[in-house]
């Protein structure tokens, strides 16, 4: 019978292998978190359709789970996400993009040192007070600055404060993406007798494009999955965009698939019900979207990608 290796060398193999174990049983957990939530989603979801048809509730163009006449079209809620989304994007990805390039190809290493980590803190804002700060402070403002007659509740002021709080996840990204180009290529285009601004635009964002990429879909992957400041901000009002009038669809109240899940989930409807359970596909619906999303991004990520030796 072998004794047990109580030397150094044992002991550190011993440890070793319990962390290994430990972090394989942690990776296992994340995983399989993953695959409860997806199943609940998918369970319920079936149950659903098993109630209304996959077609009426991807194609209707009308939302009402709980008022007479009841009917269970998505198409409102995926309009007024894009609307979020399409607004937020016009807010974050410009100016963290530019927020990206000061911070790798202009700002010192002090400047740097305490710009980044104060950019991140908008990170850490909760989103209800996102949300709160709009309809108290942003839709008020807006009102009294443009000659536009702005609901209380409004997709214009909600996508704005969606947008300022995805802007530390762009330029987070692209600055460390930027920060990964070779300074090699940076000296070439210098001693080409490229300025600071050619170098920025024509030589470092090329090359960082890949990473650049990812951080714009991950970031609008998280603007379609807020749900505070939607819910406080845009209101909870069903409809179709007008495409026709792109500034009226920002100026009046919409419901995205988030606030339409926090109204179901906090409303009074019977728990077995199919208000209940399009709770469930909605939340499938989205899921579906992130992930073609963020699926789209490692494709890209993976395409683009600049191998340097």
């Amino acid at each position: 019978m072998s004794q047990p290796d109580f030397s150094h060398d044992g002991i550190r193999t011993a440890r070793g292998t319990a962390f290994r174990y430990l972090f394989m049983l942690c990776a296992l957990l994340s995983i399989l978190t993953t695959v409860a939530i997806i199943l609940t989603l998918l369970l319920d979801a079936i149950d659903f359709f098993a109630q209304i048809p996959l077609v009426d509730f991807l194609t209707g163009t009308r939302w009402s789970p709980t008022n007479e006449p009841i009917a269970f079209g998505v198409l409102p809620l995926i309009s007024g996400t894009l609307v979020i989304t399409i607004g937020s994007a016009m807010v974050a990805l410009p100016i963290g993009l530019l927020t990206a390039i000061y911070l790798s190809e202009y700002a010192s290493d002090r400047q740097r040192a305490y710009l980044k980590p104060a950019l991140e803190v908008l990170a850490g804002v909760p989103t209800v007070v996102y949300g709160y700060f709009a309809l108290v402070y942003v839709t008020p403002a807006i009102d009294t600055i443009l000659p536009v007659d702005l609901s209380t509740f409004n997709a214009l002021s909600a996508s704005i404060m969606v947008g300022i709080m995805i802007i530390p996840m762009v330029s987070s990204i692209s600055e460390d993406a930027m920060s990964a180009v070779p300074d090699s290529l940076r000296q070439a285009s210098y001693g080409l007798g490229a300025t600071k601004f050619t170098v920025s635009t024509s030589v470092v964002v090329p090359a960082a494009l890949s990473g650049i990429f990812s951080s714009f879909i991950l970031a609008l992957s998280r603007a379609i999955g807020e749900t505070m400041i939607v819910a406080i901000a845009a209101g909870q009002t069903p409809r179709m965009i007008d495409l026709t009038d792109p500034a009226g669809m920002f100026l009046d109240s919409i419901q995205p698939m988030t606030s339409a899940m926090v109204q179901i989930g906090t409303g009074d409807i019977v728990g077995q019900g199919p208000a209940y359970k399009s709770l469930f596909a909605v939340g499938l619906t989205l899921f579906v979207i992130t992930f073609v999303m963020n699926l789209i991004s490692e494709l890209v990520a993976s395409r683009y990608r600049e191998v340097y030796r």
